[in-house]
């Protein structure tokens, strides 16, 4: 992992033989590669089914990340927990966020540097297996190690309507959506980008709790290295016999205050689908600064073009001209890309039975 001002890189292993009690070795390195601490730390699961979130590095080096639990393996989170390690602690400190008996779905975390705060998102349902209602969000002061603000926001009717595909009812309007993305801002505030995924497949009726994406550590400790890369997609249906098809469709960005305010939203429609695999669809979010740049893939005349829109601070939603010098014969795969600079992104691409790199200039 790369703090965000590229200054500090982590590596760290977890040795998961003892299902009870993991061992994590954490190396924490300057920008040069030069070692600055080295520790083997153990931290006790109580749980058959505790797992961790994503993995993040602040820019003063401390390690973060949280730890819930989960009735079942593709069941709701209960009793979240933030895990801190300091640059040169020896030891974890493990604090409970206080979701307390809220019926929670997938947990999302997000380093904020500039106001050394850490952000912890997820959408929150009224009973069990219903409809996602809304937005369950915590802020954590990094220098008092508290929390400082809990939040539940209410998707209104009228927020329902903008997210929802023609063929929706209300109610079930957020229920195909996921987190993908959580950025900050200076004031404290951040943004929420959110993305409608789901899969369906003659014979079987869609269902959120099917493609819930598999833990990293399930029954067993079972490990998948994978749950840890931004690449790793919600989509893990298991059809048997049965053709997949796989679908990305609404994009839907939040703006939240310092104090999880909803501020404003914005609605980037699309409807993206393919059969037997994921590679061509979602998308690649690339953060210029002023603006919020969303890459995909959409079929205009039969063949497939990437296209660009973007969303201001304001969240006015822009549509730009397809992109120059776009070859024929190649398929972009967005959903993989990643930003090298602030005006730069690489953007794996297929031609015919070949891998290549395609590299997008917003100059």
């Amino acid at each position: 992992m790369v703090s965000e001002d590229k200054q500090k890189i982590m590596v760290f292993k977890i040795n998961s033989k003892n299902p009870r009690n993991f061992l994590f070795t954490t190396f924490l390195f300057d920008a040069s590669l030069q070692l600055l601490d080295r520790h083997r730390i153990y931290i006790p699961m109580e749980e058959r089914n505790e797992l961790f979130t994503d993995f993040q590095v602040d820019n003063d080096g401390q390690l973060v990340f949280g730890k819930y639990l989960r009735s079942g393996s593709n069941d709701y989170v209960s009793r979240v927990a933030l895990v801190t390690k300091g640059p040169t602690a020896d030891s974890f400190s493990v604090k409970d966020i206080g979701a307390g008996d809220r019926i929670l779905d997938e947990i999302k975390l997000k380093v904020d540097n500039t106001n050394k705060r850490y952000i912890l998102c997820g959408f929150y349902y009224k009973q069990r297996r219903g409809n996602i209602e809304g937005l369950y969000s915590v802020i954590w002061d990094k220098a008092t190690n508290s929390r400082v603000e809990e939040k539940l926001t209410v998707f209104n009717d009228e927020l329902r309507a903008q997210a929802k595909s023609s063929d929706a009812n209300l109610r079930m309007a957020f229920n195909d959506f996921f987190v993908k993305h959580i950025i900050t801002k200076r004031d404290g505030g951040y943004l929420l980008v959110t993305e409608s995924l789901y899969t369906t497949s003659r014979g079987n009726m869609f269902n959120r709790w099917d493609y819930m994406y598999n833990p990293a550590f399930g029954p067993g400790g079972f490990y998948s290295p994978y749950y840890y890369s931004p690449y790793y997609n919600p989509w893990s249906r298991n059809y048997g016999n049965y053709a997949t098809r796989f679908h990305a469709e609404n994009i839907m960005v939040l703006s939240f205050d310092a104090q999880s305010n909803l501020q404003w939203s914005a609605i980037i429609p699309k409807s993206q689908f393919d059969d037997e695999t994921e590679n061509l669809i979602s998308h690649e979010l690339v953060n210029t600064g002023g603006e919020l740049h969303f890459l995909f893939n959409l079929y205009e005349r039969r063949n497939m073009l990437l296209n660009d829109q973007s969303v201001s601070p304001e969240g006015k939603v822009t549509r730009y001209p397809t992109l120059r010098n776009l070859d024929r014969g190649y398929d972009f795969m967005p959903r993989y890309g990643k930003q090298v600079s602030s005006w730069e992104t690489i953007i794996p691409c297929l031609f015919k039975n070949y891998l290549c790199f395609a590299k997008v200039d917003f100059n």
